[in-house]
C-alpha cells in the first residue's frame, strides 16, 4: 500500500434533537397541561489512535465523516433519542491540525488514545420546561444546537527509536533489512525508497527497538527540493539518529561534503533536530580493500572533527551490524533508564519509639 502521510478531512458532529410542543389529552383529564418532551443530544466526533494502522491512505477515499444527530422530542414527556458518537480510527503517531485556524488539537501517540475532534449538538428544550405559575399551557420549546463541523488536517509523524539519515543511495535500506526483518526496495539509483518503512530490531529477549528508513536526503530538502521536507519531519520523534555515508560514492563525490550536506538541511529543518544525538555510520566498506578501509575511515573522521560515535560497516554483507545494535541498544536502555520515575521512599517497617 503506498505510503501517506498527510490528509485533510471534514467531521461533522450531530445535530441536538428539536424540543416538542405538546399538551396532554386524555379521556376525563380537560386541563393536561404541557407534556412535550425534550430532544436528544447530537452524537460527537472522536478519532481513536489504532495499532493496526501505518497509513493515512483510507483517507484519500472517504474524506467526509458525519455522527448521527439526536431524535426529536415527543409527547407525553418522551426524551428523544441521543446521537450515536461517530470514532474514526487514525494511525498511532498522527497529529491533528484545525485546518482553519492551524491551531493543533492533539497528538495520538499510544494505542488506544481518543481524542474529541467535534462536539455533538445539545438537545432543544419542550414546551413541558417552561410550565410555570403564570404560564400554565405554554407554546413554547427551544430547538437543538447544530453540532461542530471542522475541517481537519491530519499529519503522520512515524514512531520509532533510531532513525536513518543521509543521501540517496547511502545504504540505508540495506542496513535496515540486515538488522530486521523489514524488506524495503533497494537497488542501484537513487530515492528507491519512495516512503518511510520501519523495522522491528531484535538484540535478545525482551530487547528490541523500532529503526526508520527515511527516503534519501539531497541540498535543499528543508525548502522541499527531492522528497524534502515531506519526510524530514518523520525524524523528529526519533530518540536518536544513524547518519550513513557511503565511504566511496560512485560519483566520486567527497563523502565529507556529503555529511555537511546533510547537516546543513538538519539545521534549515530544525535546530532542535539538529542538536539531537546523531551517530556516524560508514558503510559499503566491502567495496574497498581490507587493507585500506583503516585509512579511508580515518581520513573521514579526521577531516570532519567527528566527536561522537563512529561504526564502519557493510551492511550488504552485514559486516558490523551486529556490534551496531548491540551499541544501540544499550545507548535506547541508558536513555530509558533516566525517564523512569525514581523509586518510591521505602517507610519505616516499625512505628517510631515514643517520646519519654
Amino acid at each position: 500500500m503506498k505510503f501517506v502521510d498527510e490528509s485533510t478531512i471534514r467531521v461533522e458532529a450531530g445535530k441536538g434533537g428539536n424540543g416538542c410542543v405538546s399538551f396532554r389529552r386524555e379521556k376525563y383529564i380537560p386541563f393536561g397541561g404541557p407534556d412535550g418532551g425534550d430532544g436528544g443530544d447530537g452524537g460527537s466526533v472522536f478519532l481513536l489512535a489504532d495499532g493496526n494502522l501505518n497509513t493515512l491512505a483510507d483517507f484519500r477515499f472517504e474524506r467526509r465523516f458525519k455522527a448521527q444527530s439526536g431524535e426529536p422530542g415527543g409527547g407525553n414527556n418522551k426524551t428523544g433519542a441521543s446521537g450515536a458518537d461517530l470514532t474514526v480510527p487514525v494511525p498511532v503517531g498522527t497529529e491533528v491540525y484545525d485546518e482553519d485556524t492551524g491551531e493543533m488539537l492533539g497528538d495520538l501517540v499510544e494505542v488506544g488514545q481518543v481524542l474529541k475532534v467535534a462536539q455533538g449538538g445539545f438537545h432543544g428544550l419542550g414546551n413541558l420546561r417552561y410550565k410555570s405559575s403564570v404560564n400554565r399551557a405554554p407554546r413554547e420549546s427551544k430547538p437543538g444546537t447544530p453540532g461542530e463541523i471542522r475541517n481537519l488536517r491530519l499529519e503522520l509523524k512515524v514512531l520509532a527509536d533510531v532513525g536513518l539519515l543521509g543521501l540517496p543511495n547511502a545504504g540505508k535500506s540495506t542496513l535496515i533489512r540486515a538488522v530486521s526483518a523489514a524488506r524495503p526496495r533497494v537497488a542501484d539509483y537513487p530515492f528507491t525508497t519512495l516512503y518511510p518503512n520501519l523495522g522491528v530490531v531484535s538484540a535478545g529477549p525482551h530487547r528490541s527497538f523500532v529503526i526508520a528508513d527515511i527516503p534519501g536526503l539531497i541540498e535543499g530538502a528543508a525548502e522541499g527540493a527531492g522528497l524534502g521536507i515531506q519526510f524530514l519531519k518523520h525524524l523528529a520523534r526519533t530518540h536518536l539518529l544513524l547518519h550513513l555515508v557511503d565511504v566511496l560514492p560512485p560519483d566520486d563525490s567527497d563523502p565529507v561534503a556529503a555529511v555537511k550536506t546533510i547537516e546543513r538541511e538538519l539545521e534549515k529543518f530544525s535546530p532542535e533536530l539538529a542538536a539531537r544525538e546523531r551517530w556516524l555510520v560508514i558503510n559499503k566498506l566491502d567495496l574497498i580493500p581490507t587493507e585500506l578501509r583503516d585509512e579511508y575511515c580515518d581520513d573521514i573522521v579526521q577531516r570532519l572533527g567527528w566527536s561522537g560515535p563512529v561504526f564502519r560497516v557493510a551492511a550488504i554483507a552485514a559486516e558490523g551490524t551486529r556490534d551496531l545494535t548491540y551499541r544501540i541498544m544499550e545507548h535506547l536502555e541508558q536513555e530509558r533508564a533516566k525517564l523512569q520515575p525514581p523509586p518510591a521512599a521505602q517507610t519505616e517497617a516499625f512505628p517510631a519509639p515514643e517520646p519519654e
